[in-house]
């Protein structure tokens, strides 16, 4: 099996899987023109808080799409087939490769859909705006899109659901993605700082006002990904050898 042939089937069989439209899509939609659309007056974090409840949004359904396909690669594994792929042409960086595409084709989908409902209450930015809040959500996912490839050859198909949906909901919630912090200022402030979700969120009012991200969001995203890949490709290779 080539490369370009494992991707092809791979976005066929995550589009056709519909609880991606409705956990990655409709869920972070419905819940910001609900939250949004109340609060569209409203400032929050020094910005209009459509901009960074939009932002918020964006990160909860793309860490669901990236995050999620830890459940794909559990089922594979259950099914001998990830194994299988070990002995056709398919090299590891292919295969990592093909699944973090397949996590940002996804998750694009869902940040495309964000900036659209984002507009339709009133955001307005630049076409350089957008392009730094879509690129800054697609850089801090990287490490995300490895943890899900991560869960999904650590754990079984029936406890990574469980692990999946925490670990989407503590990274959502310490990152302020559903419209608040935990924490102003202090060492709360300093630890919710080092998770990747904060910086997601922090993409809406980067654009917004300062037009990138500082230093430290790009030291944490970096930290994140160099750790969790080398562990990746670890128990990838650990989990695909086994007799």
């Amino acid at each position: 099996m080539t490369s370009s042939i494992y991707v092809r089937s791979e976005l066929l069989r995550n589009f056709r899987n519909w609880r991606f439209v409705s956990f990655s899509l409709a869920y972070p939609l419905i819940l910001y023109f609900v939250v949004a659309g109340s609060q569209r007056h409203h400032t929050f974090d020094g910005i209009a808080f459509p901009v960074y409840f939009m932002a918020g949004m964006a990160t909860v359904g793309a860490m669901i799409a990236v995050i999620s396909s830890g459940a794909r690669i559990a089922a594979d594994r259950s099914a001998g087939w990830t194994r299988q792929l070990r002995i056709t042409p398919l090299t590891t960086v292919d295969y990592f490769s093909s699944k973090v595409l397949c996590g940002f084709a996804m998750a694009l989908l869902t940040i495309a859909a964000m900036c659209l409902a984002g507009t339709a209450l009133g955001v307005r930015f630049s076409a350089g705006q957008w392009l730094t809040v879509i690129g800054l959500l697609l850089v801090g996912l990287i490490p995300l899109t490895v943890l899900g490839i991560l869960l999904g050859h650590l754990l079984t198909p029936d406890s990574l659901a469980p692990a999946v949906g925490g670990t989407i909901t503590i990274l959502a919630v310490l990152g302020g993605a559903y419209g608040f912090l935990l924490a102003q200022s202090g060492p709360l402030l300093d630890a919710i700082k080092v998770l990747p979700s904060y910086w997601l969120v922090q993409a809406g009012k980067s654009a917004f006002g300062h037009g990138s991200w500082p230093a430290e969001a790009w030291i944490v995203i970096a930290v994140w990904t160099a750790v969790l890949v080398p562990l990746a490709v670890l128990v990838y290779r650990r989990d695909t050898a086994r007799v």
